[in-house]
């Protein structure tokens, strides 16, 4: 055989042995749960399970377990809570959801930084955590903070393992909002500025906190500040500048504060840029009560 034949039939070897390792884990080597995890995208959840081993000690294969039976769980009855005895917060979890936490924990107690799990357990607990009863005594609401400082936990160790992602942390902002922790719900907005630091959405819907239930309108003006650095003609962030500080002006005439009160609406002036605006409007208004007191 000549040499350009046995070059061919070389390649031709190589090239044979290439397709039959396939894509998947470094070396060619086939993933071992690429079946179960396509079987769980495509929610056949029960064949998902049958093709996972119930005492899989691998974290990745625990973690599809989880998925697969939390997935159940969405159309799985509630249980029916016996007679007797108490709830202390929401509905009991399913036995699907129970199996899907089991798994969740195996996954994050053979790998820490399974930052997949650690953002399942917290999704899986936070409908739970969100019906917790404050008003139910006061055993029930520190059962019921105890389990929304775990939801809390489980999305900060998300966060933390997955130091460039933003789905935990949009997720925990969402869920600390809702569950009126404002100082983790600021905790996750800052987290999220600083992992999309050129993002003046980001920014202005962190001064939609700040301005509501962060209750620091300053805070709301320095990022709305911000946002305009990338976004100059932003109008509608302005006439949020401008509404904060005519609200802060108003306070300071009731409080007959008027030097202060004057400063603001100049500074308001520099957000206005329509004159048909009801922050126009407002604007015309308090300047002219503030000359009418000032006399002139």
């Amino acid at each position: 055989m000549s040499r350009a034949r046995l070059a061919a039939a070389a390649g031709a070897l190589l090239l044979l042995a290439s397709c039959r390792r396939g894509p998947g884990t470094p070396g060619g080597a086939a993933d071992p749960l690429a079946e179960a995890r396509a079987l769980v995208d495509e929610r056949r959840f029960d064949e998902a399970i049958a093709a996972l081993p119930a005492e899989a000690a691998d974290a990745e294969a625990l973690y599809l377990l989880g998925r697969a039976w939390a997935g159940k769980a969405e159309t799985a009855p509630v249980p029916t809570p016996q007679p007797g005895v108490a709830v202390p917060f929401g509905p009991p979890l399913k036995p699907e959801e129970a199996r899907a936490l089991a798994f969740f924990e195996r996954a994050v107690s053979a790998r820490p930084d399974h930052a997949g799990a650690h953002l399942a357990i917290a999704e899986l607990l936070a409908p739970h955590a969100l019906l917790a009863a404050p008003s139910g005594g006061s055993g029930a609401a520190a059962m019921g903070e105890g389990v929304v400082d775990r939801v809390l936990q489980s999305y900060g160790q998300a966060i933390q393992a997955d130091p460039a992602g933003t789905a935990a942390v949009e997720a925990m902002i969402r869920f600390a909002t809702r569950a009126g922790r404002v100082s983790d719900a600021d905790g996750g907005f800052q987290e999220l500025v600083r992992r999309r630091r050129e993002d003046p959405g980001v920014l202005v819907r962190y001064g939609d906190f700040l301005a509501g239930p962060g209750a620091n309108a300053d805070g709301a003006l320095v990022q709305y500040a911000q946002a305009l650095i990338w976004r100059p003609d932003d109008t509608a962030t302005r006439l949020k500048m401008a509404e904060i500080l005519l609200a802060s002006a108003n306070t300071l005439l009731t409080q007959r504060q008027y030097s202060a009160a004057e400063a603001r609406l100049r500074d308001a002036r520099r957000y206005v840029a329509d004159p048909a605006s009801p922050q126009a409007a407002r604007l015309r208004e308090l300047e002219g009560r503030l000359r009418e007191i000032r006399g002139r």
